[in-house]
C-alpha cells in the first residue's frame, strides 16, 4: 500500500486506461485495448523471454476500484485488484494492490520468480512506487 498525493479519480483513471501500465510497471512492456473489459498484455520473463495473455476486467467500481483476471488460455493464469481509497482531510489517496499468479512449474516456477526478482509481491512494492513517483512528479526514474 502508497500513499499518493493525488485524488482517487485521477489514479484509477490513469490505472483504468491499462495502456498506461507500462510506463510503471517495470516487467509490462506493452497492453493493448481489445475493448472495454478485455485487453492483451505482453509481460517480460525470466531469461528474456516473455509471456502474452488477455485479460478482462471483472470488477470495475469508477474512482474506487479495478480487478482483473487472464482469461482461459493463458500460460500463465494471474489476476489483480487496485484499491483507489481517499484519505481523510483530502491527505492523498491509499492505493493498495493485490496480484496472483500461478507460475509455470508451481513452487519451483515461483522460486524462479524470486531469484529473479520478479516475485509478485516484491515487484508490486516497486512498481507501486513508481506509480506514485509518476503520479506526483510526472516522471519515474528508470529501474537499475
Amino acid at each position: 500500500m502508497v500513499l499518493i498525493d493525488r485524488p482517487a479519480r485521477l489514479l484509477y483513471d490513469f490505472w483504468r486506461d491499462f495502456t498506461n501500465l507500462p510506463e510503471f510497471m517495470e516487467n509490462v512492456r506493452s497492453v493493448t485495448r481489445i475493448d472495454e473489459r478485455r485487453s492483451h498484455w505482453v509481460i517480460a520473463a525470466p531469461a528474456g523471454t516473455k509471456v502474452e495473455f488477455d485479460s478482462m476486467v471483472l470488477e470495475d467500481v469508477p474512482g474506487s476500484l479495478i480487478a482483473w483476471h487472464s482469461l482461459e488460455g493463458a500460460d500463465v493464469r494471474n489476476g489483480g485488484r487496485v484499491e483507489f481509497i481517499d484519505t481523510a482531510g483530502g491527505r492523498g489517496t491509499l492505493v493498495r494492490t493485490l496480484l496472483h499468479y500461478d507460475p509455470p512449474a508451481g513452487a519451483a516456477g515461483r522460486l524462479v520468480a524470486k531469484l529473479f526478482g520478479r516475485e509478485p509481491a516484491i515487484q508490486a512494492r516497486r512498481d507501486l512506487q513508481r506509480f506514485k513517483q509518476l503520479m506526483e512528479t510526472g516522471t519515474v526514474t528508470p529501474a537499475a
